[in-house]
């Protein structure tokens, strides 16, 4: 019986790990997160992982051909529809777009980059959409359905219930709020390693 390869994951923005949860520990996995606080719960969650406090979108850039498989949540509030509810205006953080366009073009394993549902137009649509996230990926990945639940109304105890992780000490209901659904996380990653064979 042929052995597994053990993969090199990059995990960027990995906030409290919402998206990682079911990955298991077969893999070498470093997250990256800007906040130290953040990171420090990250790690409690997922000892083995190599974390990292920095910012993700240089990371990528000095680090992206370590990598197998990358997994990227850049920030999503300035792209959400939630923009619309805001007094004060700004200009989306194009950092999404530019990740997106780097990968496609230099990338040579596989990649998933999620965010929301924007308040314009898609500018590059996406490749497929999971509930409430929309993911742009070069590989192609089964339809899902997940359960949906209002994650702005939501109480912390309901988020953590639903995706089925601990409550943070820090900012418990925002960082919730932003995982993505665990169920997903690893619907996703087992659809990328089923197209990453071809390639070993």
């Amino acid at each position: 019986m042929q052995k597994k390869k053990k993969l090199s994951i990059l995990n960027l923005y990995c906030g409290v790990g919402g998206n990682r949860k079911l990955w298991g520990d077969e893999h070498e996995i470093t997250a990256i997160e800007i906040n130290r606080e953040i990171a420090s719960v990250y790690k409690y969650n997922f000892p083995n992982d190599n974390v990292i406090v920095t910012d993700a979108h240089y990371y990528l850039l000095e680090h992206y051909k370590e990598f197998d498989f990358i997994w990227s949540s850049p920030p999503c509030p300035s792209h959400s529809r939630l923009c619309f509810s805001q007094k004060e205006k700004n200009y989306p953080d194009m950092s999404f777009y530019q990740q997106l366009i780097f990968l496609k073009a230099w990338f040579k394993g596989k990649f998933v980059i999620e965010n929301v549902i924007p308040y314009y137009d898609y500018l590059i649509d996406p490749n497929f959409i999971i509930g409430r996230h929309p993911f742009w990926s070069n590989f192609k990945v089964k339809h899902l359905e997940v359960k949906n639940i209002d994650v702005s109304r939501s109480t912390a105890e309901e988020l953590s219930e639903y995706l089925g992780m601990p409550i943070p000490r820090i900012k418990s209901r925002l960082l919730l709020r932003n995982c993505v659904e665990p169920k997903t996380g690893k619907h996703i990653l087992d659809c990328a390693l089923k197209e990453q064979k071809t390639l070993i």
